[in-house]
Parts: structure tokens; sequence; C-alpha cells
């Protein structure tokens, strides 16, 4: 009885590592959500892209959007958030773009585009 249960637990210590690298293998990797934020420089609808640049920078990036990007603007401050489409933004415009980038980390693909607004009047 002894000899079979040391033997269970000998069996079990060597299948519980290979379980877990079998299975750790397997699961797709987590893409991990970044933020670009910048002013629009140059928009293309037929290509459904904008290039951005980073505030205070040279650096510029695409963003590249599709129909399941949400757009929105918001005040600078408020909590308000309003719905907007990707015709009311324009080049010039200051956004918050939020995705993933692509392999090569030269395009963002856009899960949420906002327009920032300037500050409201007082």
């Amino acid at each position: 009885m002894l000899k079979k249960l040391v033997g269970l637990l000998f069996v079990s210590a060597l299948a519980f590592p290979l379980a877990t690298a079998v299975f750790a293998q397997t699961a797709p990797a987590q893409t991990k959500e970044v933020r670009w934020e910048g002013n629009v420089i140059r928009s293309s609808k037929e290509q459904s892209t904008l290039t951005v640049r980073k505030l205070g920078s040279s650096e510029e990036r695409t963003v590249q959007y599709d129909n399941s990007t949400k757009w929105v603007s918001q005040e600078h401050g408020s909590t308000k958030v309003n719905d907007i489409d990707s015709s009311q933004v324009k080049d010039g415009d200051r956004v918050i773009c939020m995705g993933t980038w692509d392999k090569s980390g030269g395009v963002l693909h856009a899960t949420l585009i906002s327009k920032r607004l300037s500050h409201p009047p007082q």
C-alpha cells in the first residue's frame, strides 16, 4: 500500500509540471492596450487612418480605425462624454487614441478615439 501511495505521489509530481507547461503554451497572448495622444495632422477617410503627432514632439504615428472604433468627445476637466462620429474629427484636433500596436509597432489599431475639446467658456 505504501509503495502504491509513493508511486502515485511520484507520478503526480511529474505530471503536474508537464500539464501546466502544455496549457501555458496554448493560452493566447494578452495584448496590452496603449495610449497615443497628440494632434491630428492628416486624415484619410478612404484608408480609415489618422496621422497623429505627439504633443511637444515631432514623433508621428498612424492610427487606424474601423467600424468597431468608439468615437467620443470631452471638454477638458469634465466628466461628461459625448458620442460622436469620425466626421467630427478634423486635422488640427487634439485626440487621445486607445488601442493596440500592430506587429511592427508602427500602426495603432484604435478601439477608442477621444476628441479633446477646449476649456468651456467661463
